[in-house]
């Protein structure tokens, strides 16, 4: 989960964005001749520093540009970044002067704010946390609200001082969790991903959520 992944190996291996932005790009081309209307959003992950999203936009648009000229089709896209390092959520303002959209990757931002591996955690070191009343839930199953909520808290409010129309939401199995899923709407967000499995379960929890939040405005 850590090392050279994600956005480090694009920096490192730059053809393999740019390959695959071509294939992307190519197949939206092929929609939209096809009577289609393909919504592009490019997601890069694991960015840590505005900096490296910076160079992989200019690398990403390049490429894109590159084949819809050739193509001749006039196709808008949106290139975005997974908030998953503590560091980005730290630095989000800076971030969004780059990004059209934020999905948070809780899993690997509770990962790197507790210092958990999710290799082993889960299996060794959760049960006994919970039996002794150390953790109230798994964390990586009910996003904590004091340390991993407060990031995702201050990167929503950055992000947005930044960019106002910034979209924002969360991917992984938070998404698919009651109480985390009312988290995420307390916070403003746009939108839960989680599952298939667990779709049921997110939408009806977005739904009380909201039914929530406007029974309360009535309430005020």
């Amino acid at each position: 989960m850590l090392g050279i992944c994600g956005c480090r190996l694009g920096i490192l291996k730059p053809e393999l964005y740019r390959t695959q932005t071509r294939a992307l790009i190519e197949a939206a081309v092929e929609v939209k001749q096809g009577g289609g209307d393909p919504r592009v959003e490019i997601m890069i992950p694991l960015v840590a520093m505005a900096e490296e999203l910076a160079l992989l936009d200019r690398l990403v648009r390049a490429a894109a540009d590159e084949v819809l000229k050739a193509a001749g089709v006039d196709l808008d896209y949106e290139i975005g970044t997974m908030i998953e390092t503590p560091r980005a959520a730290l630095t989000a303002g800076t971030i969004a002067r780059t990004a059209s959209f934020f999905s948070f990757g809780t899993n690997d931002l509770t990962q790197m704010t507790f210092g958990f591996s999710r290799d082993d955690v889960e299996g060794q070191l959760m049960p006994p946390y919970l039996r002794d009343g150390l953790l109230a839930a798994d964390p990586f199953q009910t996003l904590d609200v004091e340390g991993v909520g407060r990031l995702l808290r201050l990167a929503v409010t950055e992000g947005k001082a930044t960019r106002g129309n910034l979209e924002v939401g969360i991917c992984g199995e938070h998404g698919g969790d009651p109480e985390s899923v009312r988290l995420c709407h307390d916070l403003g967000f746009d939108y839960v991903s989680c599952s298939p499995l667990r779709i049921p379960v997110a939408r009806l929890a977005a739904a009380h959520a909201a039914l929530g939040a406007g029974r309360h405005a009535a309430e005020v």
